[in-house]
């Protein structure tokens, strides 16, 4: 059994013992903290990898500062329901769902409800745009196979979003080799507004491409306003920039306008559509003069990606690597025995990485 200390990384330590059928132990999760344990959305991912899989086994001490877990066999399944709660949005839990249904015995379509858009997480838009194309990129999956459809969006703190995902299952992953970054040709994006003025979308849109157009003319942010059912139980407004490179590359960047607490109308802090537009373009420059193939957010993911794939070469280039993703190589190691080799290029401010992977293989789909 492998033993972790700590309550980071915890999705990608779950993601790794499932696939590799090992067990894992994580010890001192918060333990120093006022309020020790697991918090309420971790317990509820572990519900949902309850729900995915079968024969799995999780044991947690009365503190919550002890997870044991034995890994089951990943399942899938339709018609499934997931409530994410309103701690964190629903793309905190979108990545380990995918990697795991990708190795199911059945294709996966549930149903997700809890908030759409937050600070912390992706949102659905950078799922839809960015995150999903790049994980069919990266299994060698068709579009019409890996979707996601938002049917009610969500905001903080009162949630009330829906999203229905459909994952198909894989045999196993091909080779992959991301190394050609190429120059940015387009910037396409989503303004969205839930139960405030629609105006707040166009706004957001002006105040965006009065920073994109000075560099590059071929922007176009559309506007997605909701209200009634469609727009969840709390206002809120936000943005999402995409940008497409000549080698179809996809880097993302957002911002959405923090949830004003009771009592706190007409604060400072208050933020007004315009500053969203010029604060989601600049994070979106800021990422892009990181370089690489993919965002700093995508990161672990994709390096997840090459240590799964098949025992040969798998190389990428990223890059400065976020704290993240540091972290993410280290647990590679530990459950997979994957090690990458890190060369940095000076010239291109890149790190190329490159590693032989573990060859994980989906052992419950049938061999056609």
């Amino acid at each position: 059994m492998l033993k972790f200390k700590g309550s980071q990384h915890l999705r990608q330590r779950l993601i790794c013992a499932t696939l590799s059928g090992k067990a894992i132990r994580i010890e001192g999760i918060r333990e120093r903290d006022q309020n020790p344990g697991l918090r309420d959305y971790e317990a509820c991912l572990l519900r949902l990898i309850e729900k995915v899989t079968d024969g799995c086994v999780i044991e947690i001490n009365e503190t919550g500062t002890s997870l044991r877990y034995k890994p089951g066999l990943v399942t899938g399944g339709s018609g499934l329901t997931h409530d994410c709660g309103k701690s964190r949005s629903i793309g905190y839990f979108l990545e380990p769902l995918v990697c795991l249904a990708l190795f199911g015995k059945k294709p996966l379509t549930i149903s997700l409800h809890g908030i759409t858009n937050d600070a912390v997480d992706p949102g659905v838009d950078v799922w839809q745009q960015v995150t999903l194309p790049l994980i069919r990129q990266l299994a060698g999956i068709e579009k019409d196979e890996l979707q996601m459809k938002v049917y009610k969006r969500g905001a903080p703190p009162g949630g009330g979003g829906e999203v229905h995902l459909s994952v198909p299952v894989a045999r196993s992953l091909p080779p992959i080799s991301l190394i050609e970054e190429g120059m940015v040709k387009s910037v396409r994006g989503v303004a969205y507004a839930l139960r405030v003025a629609p105006a707040a979308a166009n706004r957001m849109v002006d105040g965006s491409r009065g920073v994109l157009n000075e560099l590059l003319a071929d922007v176009r942010v559309f506007t997605d306003h909701r209200s009634g059912a469609e727009a969840g139980s709390s206002p809120g407004y936000g943005l999402t920039l995409v940008a497409q490179t000549t080698t179809d590359r996809l880097i993302s960047a957002q911002a959405i306008a923090p949830p004003a607490a009771k009592g706190q109308q007409g604060q400072k802090d208050v933020v007004v559509p315009e500053d969203i537009g010029r604060i989601t373009a600049h994070a979106l420059f800021e990422e892009i003069s990181r370089g690489g193939i993919c965002d700093s957010t995508h990161q672990g993911l994709v390096l997840l990606f090459c240590a799964l794939g098949p025992e040969e070469l798998n190389e990428v280039r990223l890059g400065p690597l976020t704290p993240h993703a540091v972290r993410t190589l280290r647990h590679l190691k530990a459950v997979l025995g994957v090690t990458f080799s890190v060369k940095p290029q000076a010239a291109s401010n890149t790190i190329f990485l490159s590693c032989i992977g573990a060859g994980v293989k989906n052992m419950s789909k049938r061999v056609s």
